[in-house]
């Protein structure tokens, strides 16, 4: 079957232990690599609560606005509402992007090092 894991490894992977667990979450490459997440993660989960937030708030108190027609059956409302998919599509793309140029590499180094590889 297509979707079956391919079978685990015959390399075997040096288990790390919880004081190097801590030394590397106290290092200065995993405090980079928190930091570039959460510069990207926090401003834009903030901003698209909001944006959401604003289209709820519309639809309860502006009902007249978002009632008007744009062009044919087509009125402000629906208009946002597709906006709300589209930009939720549009964030998971930019955050896949950002975290396989910039979070991945750095995760992928601290994991090697610690798996014994490095």
């Amino acid at each position: 079957m297509a979707t079956d894991a391919p079978p685990p490894s015959k390399q075997q992977h040096k288990l790390p232990s919880t004081e190097e667990f801590a030394e590397v979450q106290e290092s200065a490459e995993f405090g980079e690599l928190r930091r570039s997440y959460r510069s990207f993660a926090f401003p834009l989960t903030a901003g698209f609560i909001a944006w959401y937030l604003l289209y709820v708030l519309l639809s309860v108190y502006a009902g007249d606005l978002m009632g008007a027609k744009l062009f044919g059956n087509i009125n402000v409302a629906l208009l946002l509402g597709v906006a709300q998919f589209v930009t939720t599509f549009l964030i998971a793309w930019w955050y896949a992007r950002h975290a396989a140029a910039k979070l991945d590499p750095k995760a992928e180094a601290i994991k090697t090092r610690m798996e014994g590889g490095a």
